[in-house]
């Protein structure tokens, strides 16, 4: 009877390892993380520009598919194709690649604007995408000729 109980054992002991072994291979979905935020300080009123990058070291892509902040009720997403800025409902946030929200390119549009913000100030920002939770920010609002590199 000794013997059968250790062959036993053995066997779910293998079939645990295999089952554990499988999911090692499944995707761990995205994971992400934003840097090199910042507001230029808008010259009007009414409306602002912000800028980040969203890097995805996960082997899964995601989608931005909204924008939430204080200072706007509504923040649209606007991607450049060629020399058309236009409106877009999501950004893809590539699998082990990067979004670049920057000058000339993709971007955030704060519209009618509850305040405008000055140099100094911090924006919060929430960051909605389709498979990841949501991301909350405090961008700094920088000088409008800040231009990083």
């Amino acid at each position: 009877m000794r013997g059968r109980t250790g062959a036993l054992f053995a066997a779910l002991l293998l079939a645990a390892g295999l089952g554990l072994a499988g999911c090692a291979d499944e995707p761990d979905g995205p994971r992400l993380k934003t840097t090199g935020a910042y507001v230029p300080q808008p010259v009007m009123a009414d409306m602002a520009s912000g800028y980040l990058t969203v890097t995805n070291t996960g082997d899964t892509a995601d989608k931005l598919t909204g924008i939430t902040s204080d200072i706007s009720d509504d923040v649209q997403m606007h991607e450049t194709v060629g020399n058309t800025m236009r409106r877009t409902k999501s950004l893809e946030v590539p699998a082990n690649g990067k979004l670049e929200l920057e000058r000339g390119g993709n971007h955030m549009m704060f519209l009618d604007l509850k305040r405008k913000p000055v140099a100094g100030d911090k924006v919060s920002v929430e960051l909605h995408f389709a498979e990841s939770g949501p991301v909350e920010l405090d961008i700094p609002v920088e000088a409008t000729n800040h231009n990083p590199q």
